[in-house]
């Protein structure tokens, strides 16, 4: 994984992680040519922009049951929480962090 800009990390196969505050984690979006699902990006890794939305569904600290959902739109830099999220930033809008120190 290599840095590219301030909020992004790049990943092989065309892969970029964003650190999310709500998940406590680091959530991955395929970008370019390839197979799978792929968004649309804007080419920034300081103020990045994802199309369409992100869902994440995934266990997590939120539930030791089943697992956590994270959906949210990505947008110039801020994260904007939807309102399914099971995280206490749901309905939120957020700065994306800086990768570094995670």
């Amino acid at each position: 994984m290599s840095a590219f800009g301030s909020k992004l990390r790049k990943v092989e196969g065309g892969g970029l992680m964003f650190w999310c505050p709500g998940c406590d984690g680091g959530h991955m979006v395929m970008v370019g040519d390839g197979p799978g699902p792929r968004w649309g990006w804007n080419g920034s890794g300081d103020a990045p922009t994802f199309t369409p939305s992100i869902f994440v569904n995934a266990p997590g600290p939120y539930h030791t049951d089943h697992a956590h959902s994270c959906h949210s739109f990505v947008t110039d830099g801020r994260i904007q929480y939807l309102g399914d999220c099971t995280h206490a930033l749901a309905g939120q809008t957020v700065e994306l962090p800086d990768w570094e120190g995670f």
